[in-house]
């Protein structure tokens, strides 16, 4: 779901939410996290869009979450070994026990201002309670 679309039936308070709950994260591409191809390994781009997502989503509703699913992934341009990663995470929609977290990668030239969209997903998480059940994300 767009986040226009999630934010446009919230109330003021759940939009204060999620605008204080995004998370940004900003890696450097070092050789150590690349493939044969010099580029990011993609494992590794996924391990940093599910930490970002569950920093937002865990900001959001200080629950305890489990990541359930990630929507479609789009890997849209490749992230070479010496520049920089910048992973943003928001919350764009929020059930009764999940909730849904875009997360973006923008790739940055360590030595230049060119700037591009590089990745997109979506992640789902549930809240659980202390005997592991779901429960809801945001107090009645």
């Amino acid at each position: 779901m767009p986040l226009t679309q999630a934010r446009s039936g919230c109330s003021a308070a759940i939009k204060q939410r999620i605008n204080q709950s995004e998370a940004r994260v900003i890696k450097a591409v070092f050789p150590s996290i690349t493939n044969h191809h010099n580029t990011l390994f993609g494992g590794e781009a996924l391990a940093w869009m599910d930490e970002t997502a569950f920093i937002a989503a865990t900001r959001f509703c200080r629950k305890t979450l489990v990541t359930v699913s990630t929507d479609k992934i789009d890997f849209n341009q490749p992230i070479p070994a010496g520049s920089l990663a910048e992973i943003i995470a928001r919350v764009i929609h929020v059930g009764n026990t999940s909730l849904k977290v875009e997360v973006n990668i923008f790739v940055e030239d360590m030595y230049t201002d060119h700037r591009q969209h590089a990745i997109r997903g979506v992640f789902t998480f549930v809240a659980m309670d202390e005997h592991r059940k779901p429960t809801k994300i945001l107090a009645a």
